[in-house]
């Protein structure tokens, strides 16, 4: 499916889609493996301002949202390329969730494909340090953490509308993010890695980190294949 320049790169416009289903991602390598799976996307490349104002441009065309990508887990058993899925949300203030019979499909689909179902947290920063994600755990239940789903599962609510989320799990409850890697994005979802050479220059000790880091994202990002292609089948084609 042919998606516009102006989205692909995260620009708030109004859009039109051949289809009714929209996933937004963080990562420009996430809506990829959406697109592939045949969704329309939008990448917010972690700006939630950002992310909110194409959401919110293009749910008048949409009959579901879905939070799509990598997330880092809070639940001390998961492990990176573990799946989730999930049709609550939490944040720091409010739940969300959709009516019954979509959250039965959902389930059905979670049980097809060996995913965990369960609860998942939006926040507005990323969560690093594994105390913070101890913490979080003990407090909320959620089982892993991201930066879009709150903000979908929101304007989803408004418009009356279902969501689900379907993240991979890159940094385990048992990880903590070397500074390289809380670097914000590039417009377009991609690293700036001058901006993360700048940072290994200057903290040297974290490349270890860094690689471990850079090897469960790889596998969180190839288990992400298998639940878009049946979540299309799921809502796309309902």
């Amino acid at each position: 499916m042919c998606v516009p320049a102006d989205l692909a790169a995260g620009k708030p416009i109004v859009l039109r889609f051949s289809t009714t289903v929209l996933c937004t991602t963080g990562l420009a390598a996430e809506a990829r493996i959406a697109r592939a799976a045949g969704f329309s996307t939008v990448v917010g490349a972690g700006d939630r301002d950002r992310t909110a104002a194409l959401v919110e441009s293009a749910v008048r065309q949409a009959n579901c949202l879905v939070s799509f990508g990598i997330a880092g887990g809070l639940a001390p058993e998961l492990r990176a390329g573990d799946v989730v899925i999930s049709t609550e949300v939490l944040s720091d203030s409010d739940r969300w969730q959709p009516e019954g019979s979509f959250r039965i499909r959902v389930a059905g689909l979670a049980a097809g494909i060996g995913a965990v179902e369960g609860p998942v947290l939006g926040t507005s920063r990323i969560m690093s340090s594994t105390a913070e994600k101890r913490r979080t755990w003990a407090q909320t239940g959620a089982l892993a953490v991201d930066l879009e789903s709150d903000v979908v599962a929101r304007i989803a609510t408004s418009a009356g509308i279902p969501f689900v989320v379907v993240r991979t799990i890159a940094d385990t409850a048992y990880r903590e993010l070397p500074p390289a890697a809380l670097i914000p994005l590039a417009e377009d979802g991609t690293p700036k890695l001058a901006h993360v050479f700048a940072s290994v220059l200057c903290r040297p000790r974290q490349v270890a980190a860094l690689f471990g880091l850079a090897r469960e994202t790889r596998a969180a990002l190839a288990a992400l294949v298998l639940p878009a292609r049946a979540l299309y089948g799921l809502v796309a084609t309902a």
